[in-house]
C-alpha cells in the first residue's frame, strides 16, 4: 500500500549577497516548507531592519492599475525579482501617472466649479433685470438665497405686504425677497425663521442674466469637452502601458514576498540560515539547482526525520504530502478537510477516490445525467468552463459522470426515460439467457420477485459497506504497527480484536440468513473473546506495550469503562453497517424521481411535456446531485475515516509565491 511521501529536513546556509535569489528559487519551486523562525537581533548598525520598498512600489502600482481601470493579472508564474531596469521603469511610470492624475484632478475641479456656477445661474433665469442695477436702488433691499420650497407660501403670508417674495429657477428652491430699506430688519427676521440661507452674488455678475447664462453654458460645454479629452488620454495611456504595468506588478509582487520572507529568517551580518522540509524525491535536483544559483556559495545539509531530535521527541510532526496523478489527486482535499494522515502511514486517497466514485454512481444511476457530469468535467479540465478554484476538481466530475452513466446503463435510465436503453439491455442480457430490460430493475412492481430483488440490492449495498469498513480497519491496524504501537494494533475497537468481532458477526449473520445455520456455542465464545479484547483494549494495550500501571485509574474505572465500551463497540459497528442501507435507499429514490418526471412528461405532452422533462432533469442533476455528494462524503467521514483517523498529522504547505491583488 502506498504511504505518505518521504520527507527530508534541509538546512541551508546562504550568504547575504545570494539570499534574494535563493528565496526567489524556493518560492518559484514551490516544494519547500519553511520552519518557523523568529528574526534575530541585528548585530551591527548596517543590519538594522529596513522597510520593504518593493511592497510600497507594489501598492503604488496597484493604485495606478485601479486609476487606469485595468484588469489585474491572474498569477505570477513567470515573474522574477525586479531588475535595475524595472526600478527605472516604475519611477517613470509613476511620475507620468502622477502628472496625468494631477491634470485630471485640476480639470475635474474646474469643471465642478463651472457646473456649480451654471446651475446657480439657472436659478436666476426668470430674473430679467440686471441684479447690479437692482442692488443699488436706494429705496430697495434685496435678499437672494435658498429655502425649502414647501415653506415659501408660509413665508409670503408671514411677510404680508412688507416684502415681495419671488421664486427663482426650475426647482423653486431659490427666492428673491425685496422690501423697503426700513423693512429690511423685519424681512431678515422672517427669513431666518424659515431657514433661509443667503447666497452671495459675485461682483462680476453683471449684465442681463440671459447673457450670463449663455457664457456659463459655453464654459460648461468646454469643461465637459476637457473631461472627455482627459478621459481619452487616460484610456490611451492605459492601453499603451498595459503590458509594462502588468509586468511590474508581477515582479514587484515577487520582490515584496521575497523581502517579507527574508525578514523572518535567522541571519547574521554575513549569512542567512534557512531550515525547512522538502519531499525526498526533490532533494537531489533542488540541491543541484541551489548550488548553481549561488555558484557554490551555499552550505547544504539534509536530515532524515529520524535524525531530527524534535521529531523523535514528539515535539514536532513531519509534514505530510500526498503525491498522485490528476485523477486521484483531485480527491486529496477531501482527506485534508477531515485531517492530515500521520507521516509514514498509509495514504487513503486512492481508496477515497474509488469509494466516492462507486457510491455516487450507485446512488445516482442515470446514463444521460451522468454524461452531463462527464461533459462538465471535460469542459472544466479544458478551462472552457471557469468556476474559480473548482476547476481542479474536474477529474471528480468526470469520474462520477462515468460511474453514474454505467449505473444508468444497468438500470435503463436515460434522462429519466426508461425505454431508450431497452435495446442495449436486451442485447446484453441475451448473451446470458432470455433478453430482458432493464438489466437491474430498481422500481418496485407487481412482479413477485420485485420486492425480493430490492432487498437483494439493499444487501449488496451493505456488502459494499462491509468492504469499506474492512479496508478502514486494515489501514488502522497496519498504521499502528508502523507507528510501533502493537497494543493498539491488536486490541481496541479498531484493532485486530474489534475487526475480528466485526467480521465474525457478519459471517455468522450470512450463515444464518443464507444457509439457515443455528447459533452454536463456539459462536458465543468467539464473539465474547473478541468483544472483550475490543472493549478492554486500553489496559490490554498497556500490558502488551509494557506500560505500567496496566490499570491506570484502578480496577473499578477500568471495569465501568469496559462495559461502556462494549455498548459502544456493538452500537458503532451496527450503525456503521446499517448506514450503508442509505446507498440503496437513495438509488431507489433516484429511480422514483425519474419515474415521476417521465410520467408527468407523458401526461402533459407536447412543448409542456418537454419543458417538464428539461426542468425535472435539471432539478435532479443540481439538487439531488448535491444531496448524493453530501451523503457520500458523510459515509467516507463517519464510516471509513473514523476507523483510522484517530490521530492527525501536519499537512505539507510549501512556500510559493501567490499573487495578491
Amino acid at each position: 500500500m502506498a504511504r505518505t511521501t518521504q520527507m527530508r529536513l534541509v538546512e541551508l546556509m546562504a550568504l547575504r549577497q545570494d539570499i534574494d535569489r535563493v528565496v526567489e528559487f524556493l518560492g518559484k519551486r514551490g516544494t519547500f516548507q519553511f520552519e518557523n523562525h523568529e528574526p534575530v537581533a541585528s548585530s551591527s548598525p548596517e543590519d538594522e531592519p529596513v522597510q520593504n520598498g518593493d511592497a510600497d512600489i507594489y501598492q503604488k502600482l496597484q493604485q495606478i492599475r485601479v486609476y487606469l481601470n485595468m484588469k489585474d493579472r491572474d498569477d505570477i508564474k513567470d515573474c522574477t525579482l525586479p531588475t535595475p531596469q524595472d526600478y527605472a521603469d516604475e519611477q517613470k511610470l509613476i511620475a507620468s501617472v502622477e502628472d496625468l492624475k494631477k491634470r485630471d484632478t485640476e480639470l475635474s475641479e474646474s469643471a465642478r466649479r463651472v457646473k456649480d456656477a451654471y446651475r446657480e445661474a439657472l436659478a436666476f433665469s426668470n430674473l430679467k433685470a440686471s441684479y447690479s442695477d437692482l442692488e443699488h436702488l436706494s429705496f430697495l433691499t434685496l435678499r437672494i438665497g435658498k429655502i425649502d420650497p414647501s415653506l415659501v407660501e408660509e413665508l409670503k403670508f408671514a411677510v404680508g405686504d412688507r416684502a415681495v417674495v419671488v421664486q427663482l429657477g426650475d426647482d423653486k428652491s431659490r427666492i428673491l425677497a425685496a422690501s423697503s430699506k426700513k423693512g429690511r430688519f423685519s424681512l431678515d427676521a422672517e427669513l431666518k425663521k424659515y431657514g433661509f440661507v443667503g447666497m452671495e452674488v459675485p461682483k462680476d455678475f453683471k449684465g442681463i442674466p440671459d447673457d450670463v447664462l449663455a457664457t456659463l453654458k459655453q464654459q460648461d460645454m468646454q469643461a465637459d469637452k476637457n473631461l472627455a479629452e482627459i478621459a481619452e488620454e487616460r484610456h490611451n495611456f492605459g492601453e499603451t502601458h498595459k503590458d509594462l504595468l502588468l509586468h511590474l506588478l508581477g515582479t514587484f509582487s515577487v520582490g515584496m514576498q521575497v523581502h517579507e520572507t527574508e525578514s523572518s529568517l535567522e541571519a547574521t551580518h554575513m549569512v542567512y540560515r534557512i531550515t525547512g522540509w522538502i519531499p525526498e524525491y526533490e532533494s537531489k535536483s533542488m540541491m543541484k539547482a541551489l548550488d548553481q544559483i549561488t555558484e557554490g556559495r551555499i552550505a547544504i545539509r539534509q536530515y532524515l526525520p529520524s535524525e531530527v531530535p524534535a521529531v523523535v521527541a514528539g515535539h514536532e510532526k513531519v509534514p505530510v504530502q500526498l503525491k498522485h496523478g490528476s485523477l486521484v489527486g483531485a480527491f486529496e482535499r477531501m482527506i485534508f478537510s477531515y485531517g492530515s494522515p500521520v507521516y509514514g502511514t498509509i495514504d487513503p486517497t486512492p481508496f477515497v477516490a474509488l469509494f466516492f466514485t462507486v457510491l455516487f454512481g450507485i446512488m445516482f444511476g442515470d446514463c444521460g445525467q451522468g454524461l452531463v457530469f462527464l461533459l462538465m468535467g471535460i469542459l472544466m479540465a479544458k478551462k472552457v468552463i471557469k468556476v474559480g478554484g473548482w476547476n481542479k476538481f474536474a477529474p471528480i466530475f468526470m469520474s462520477i459522470g462515468v460511474s453514474s452513466s454505467v449505473m444508468g446503463l444497468l438500470t435503463g435510465e436515460f434522462f429519466a426515460n426508461d425505454t431508450l436503453l431497452e435495446p442495449f439491455a436486451k442485447a446484453v442480457t441475451g448473451l446470458f439467457g432470455t433478453p430482458r430490460a432493464p438489466i437491474l430493475k430498481m422500481m418496485p412492481s407487481s412482479d413477485p420477485n420485485s420486492i425480493k430483488n430490492m432487498f437483494v440490492f439493499f444487501g449488496f449495498t451493505i456488502a459494499v459497506g462491509f468492504v469499506i469498513n474492512t479496508i478502514g480497519l486494515v489501514i488502522n491496524i497496519i498504521n499502528q504497527f508502523h507507528l510501533k504501537r502493537p497494543g493498539e494494533a491488536l486490541f481496541g475497537k479498531t484493532g485486530i480484536a474489534g475487526a475480528c468481532f466485526f467480521w465474525y458477526v457478519i459471517i455468522m449473520a450470512v450463515r444464518i440468513a443464507a444457509f439457515h445455520h443455528a447459533i452454536a456455542a463456539y459462536d458465543w465464545i468467539a464473539i465474547g473473546v473478541t468483544l472483550f479484547c475490543a472493549a478492554f483494549g486500553e489496559p490490554l494495550a498497556r500490558l502488551v506495550e509494557g506500560k505500567r500501571p496496566v490499570l491506570e485509574n484502578g480496577f473499578g474505572t477500568a471495569f465501568i469503562t469496559g462495559l461502556v465500551e462494549i455498548i459502544e463497540v456493538v452500537s458503532s459497528y451496527l450503525s456503521n453497517t446499517i448506514s450503508f442501507v442509505r446507498v440503496g435507499a437513495f438509488a431507489l429514490s433516484h429511480a422514483v424521481l425519474g419515474y415521476i418526471i417521465i410520467t408527468m412528461t407523458n401526461l402533459v405532452g407536447g412543448a409542456g411535456g418537454i419543458l417538464i422533462l428539461l426542468i425535472g432533469n435539471l432539478i435532479v442533476i443540481v439538487l439531488e446531485g448535491m444531496i448524493v455528494a453530501i451523503q457520500v462524503v458523510r459515509l467516507q467521514y463517519y464510516e471509513f475515516f473514523s476507523k483510522f483517523f484517530n490521530e492527525t498529522g501536519r499537512e505539507f504547505k510549501p512556500f510559493q509565491f501567490e499573487y495578491k491583488a
